[in-house]
């Protein structure tokens, strides 16, 4: 039996968002650094070796997400709620219930290549880009990245 609608139709508020609904640049880096210090400040009350297997992930409504690298961290975690509630209130964030999720921990990242800049026809995508967003913060950053576009006279290009 199919389903009527698709099951993202019927959670609004749930999926990617358009960039123009976002906001700028600096009040996601506001927000970010902002689950960054919760984090920091959350993480700190939990006991060594639980610290570094979870991660605080978001706020949502009166909600703390983590995300644990295990079930076994999980459970844990959720046995600590009560430590968990009351140290956020302490610092002012106001939050009535503590959610799990089981996520593995990133990889470590590694150094991106630096010997292959971007291409010509890369630039122009950025360039255009640019030149379609609203937002002055994108559009400077888009043109600051097609800048770094490998050109016909660059040392170093193979012409033949």
């Amino acid at each position: 039996m199919q389903r009527a609608e698709p099951i993202a139709s019927r959670r609004p508020g749930h999926g990617p968002k358009s960039l123009a609904d976002c906001g700028s640049f600096a009040s996601l880096a506001r927000k970010a650094g902002a689950l960054e210090a919760l984090d920091r400040a959350l993480r700190q009350t939990l006991p060594s070796p639980l610290r570094e297997q979870v991660r605080f992930a978001n706020l949502r409504n009166d909600r703390l997400v983590f995300l644990a690298s295990s079930p076994a961290w999980a459970s844990r975690l959720r046995l600590m709620q009560t430590q968990i509630l009351a140290s956020a209130r302490a610092i002012g964030t106001c939050a009535s219930s503590v959610t799990v999720k089981v996520a593995p921990q990133p990889a470590a990242a590694s150094m991106p290549d630096q010997s292959r800049p971007l291409s010509p026809a890369a630039a122009t995508h950025l360039r255009a880009a640019a030149a379609s967003s609203t937002d002055p913060e994108w559009r400077v950053l888009f043109l600051k990245l097609a800048s770094l576009a490998e050109t016909a006279d660059s040392p170093g290009r193979d012409t033949g």
